[in-house]
C-alpha cells in the first residue's frame, strides 16, 4: 500500500533519518504540501473533502505516499488523522493548511460593499483548523489564507485565531506565539502575482521571522534579483499545439484578440487606448485579462468564467501545464480531471515555491534543523529568448461603441443596487 512506505531521506553523513512529519488540512491539490516536500518535509496525512483533489492526492502516491482522507473536516476526529498518519499528539512536527477562504475574499466586499465573515458557515473551517490544533499539539503550524482575513476594519477572522491560540496556550500549556505576514508569492520567486496572509508559530514560544523577498519589479531600486516572469515559467511551452480545451469560446471570445498583452477591459474603456466598449471598473478586473511574457502571471481564479482571465498573450485559455508550471507545481505531477478541473483545484492551491520557501525557514528556525542556503528546488529558470510584443488585433465589427457609465463605487454597482431593492 502506498500509505506504508517509510517517510525519509539520507543525511549528509548517508545515515537514513525519518522527515518530519506534516498533518495537512484543506489540501486540495497538495500546492503547498509539494513546496514543504521540496523543503525536505513529509506529509503524513492529507484531509481534502473534494474528491477531484483527492484523487489527484491518491494518483501521486508513489512519489509523495500521504494518508488521504476524504471527508469534510467536521466530520474527522483528530484521533482519526493521528491515526491514519501513524503519529501521536504532541509528537507531530507541523500542522499546515489553507481553510476556504470565500467569506474573507476581496471579491464579496467588492460587489456588495460587505461580506458575512464570521457569520458565513463557511468560515467554521477555522474553528475546525483550531480544533486540530488543540488535540494533535504539533511543535509549529502555519495557517495560510486571504489578505481579506486582516482586512483594517474586518479582521475579527484574524482576532478570533488569535483569541482561540491563546486559548490552546492555556488549556495544554503551549506556547504559539503567532507571527504573521502578508506576502506576494512574486517577492519569493513564484512567476505570479498572488497575495496571501501567512500565520506561523511554535509550539515552544520560539520567534520566526519571515524570509526577506528576494525578487522585484524590473525597474526597482531594491536590491535583488527581476520578478519571474510568466515567460520565463512557460516560455518552452509556447511553441507547442494549444489542445482543444484552450480555444476560448463564448460571446467575448472574439474581442479577447484586440486586448494587449498584459492588458484586460479597462484597455476598452473612455479611459483606455481602445474602443469605449465598457464603463470604467464595471467589470471584474480578471474580465479578459490577459498574460504578459515580461512580468509574472496575474493571480489564477479557480473557477473562471468565459471571459475571465488570465488568458495566454495568444489569446487562448492556458493549458493544464501551463497553470501547473505558473503554481511551481513539480512538473511529473499529475493533476487530474477536466481543463476546468485543473484550473479549479490549482487556483485554489498555495503556489508550492512559496510553500518551500516557507518550509526551509520553519525546519531551519522552528524545527533546529541545520537547512543549507541553497537556490529553492522549484524556483523555474531565467529564459532569454524572449520574443516581443504580441499585435493586438482589431475589434471585430460586431462590438458596438457607445457611452458607458463608470463605476460608482464600492457596493453601489449593479448587482449591489439589485440586491438592495430585492
Amino acid at each position: 500500500m502506498p500509505s506504508q512506505l517509510p517517510r525519509h531521506e539520507l543525511s549528509g553523513n548517508g545515515r537514513v533519518v525519518t522527515k518530519p512529519s506534516i498533518i495537512s488540512l484543506f489540501t486540495g491539490a497538495g500546492g503547498l504540501d509539494l513546496g514543504f516536500h521540496a523543503a525536505g518535509l513529509a506529509t503524513a496525512v492529507a484531509v481534502e473533502m473534494d474528491a477531484r483533489c483527492c484523487r489527484t492526492l491518491r494518483a501521486n502516491q508513489a512519489q509523495h505516499p500521504w494518508e488521504v482522507i476524504e471527508r469534510p473536516i467536521e466530520e474527522v476526529t483528530s484521533e482519526e488523522i493521528l491515526r491514519a498518519g501513524k503519529l501521536k499528539a504532541g509528537k507531530v512536527d507541523l500542522l499546515i493548511g489553507g481553510p476556504p477562504c470565500q467569506p474573507f475574499s476581496k471579491s464579496g466586499f467588492w460587489s456588495r460593499g460587505e461580506a458575512g465573515r464570521l457569520d458565513d458557515p463557511r468560515a467554521n473551517t477555522l474553528a475546525e483548523y483550531m480544533r486540530v490544533l488543540r488535540e494533535t499539539q504539533p511543535r509549529a503550524f502555519l495557517l495560510e489564507n486571504v489578505t481579506g482575513l486582516a482586512f483594517s476594519g474586518k479582521e475579527e477572522g484574524f482576532q478570533y485565531l488569535l483569541d482561540e491560540v491563546n486559548r490552546i496556550n492555556r488549556a495544554t500549556k503551549s506556547n504559539y506565539i503567532v507571527h504573521s505576514k502578508v506576502v506576494n508569492s512574486a517577492s519569493y520567486g513564484v512567476p505570479q502575482t498572488r497575495e496571501r496572509i501567512i500565520l506561523v508559530a511554535s509550539r515552544d514560544g520560539a520567534p520566526f521571522a519571515f524570509p526577506e523577498p528576494r525578487f522585484f519589479e524590473a525597474d526597482s531600486s531594491e536590491a535583488g534579483e527581476p520578478f519571474r516572469t510568466a515567460w520565463d515559467a512557460i516560455g518552452d511551452l509556447d511553441s507547442l499545439e494549444a489542445p482543444e480545451e484552450t480555444v476560448v469560446r463564448g460571446r467575448w471570445a472574439d474581442l479577447l484578440p484586440s486586448i494587449p498583452e498584459g492588458m484586460n477591459y479597462l484597455h476598452h474603456t473612455d479611459r483606455g487606448d481602445g474602443v469605449p466598449l465598457f464603463g470604467w471598473r464595471r467589470r471584474y478586473w480578471s474580465f479578459l485579462l490577459k498574460l504578459a511574457k515580461s512580468r509574472p502571471s496575474w493571480t489564477l481564479t479557480a473557477q473562471p468564467g468565459p471571459a475571465i482571465g488570465p488568458f495566454h498573450w495568444k489569446s487562448r485559455r492556458l493549458s493544464r501545464h501551463e497553470l501547473a508550471r505558473l503554481q511551481t507545481i513539480p512538473d511529473g505531477y499529475n493533476v487530474l480531471g477536466t481543463l476546468a478541473d485543473v484550473q479549479r483545484q490549482l487556483g485554489n492551491a498555495v503556489p508550492s515555491l512559496l510553500g518551500e520557501v516557507l518550509g526551509t525557514e520553519i525546519r531551519r528556525q522552528l524545527l533546529g534543523h541545520d537547512v543549507p542556503v541553497v537556490t529553492p528546488k522549484l524556483l523555474c529558470p531565467k529564459r532569454r529568448d524572449m520574443p516581443g510584443v504580441e499585435k493586438p488585433a482589431p475589434v471585430p465589427r460586431k462590438f458596438k461603441a457607445g457611452e458607458h457609465e463608470a463605476h460608482p463605487g464600492t457596493g453601489l454597482g449593479f448587482g449591489a443596487l439589485r440586491r438592495q431593492v430585492a
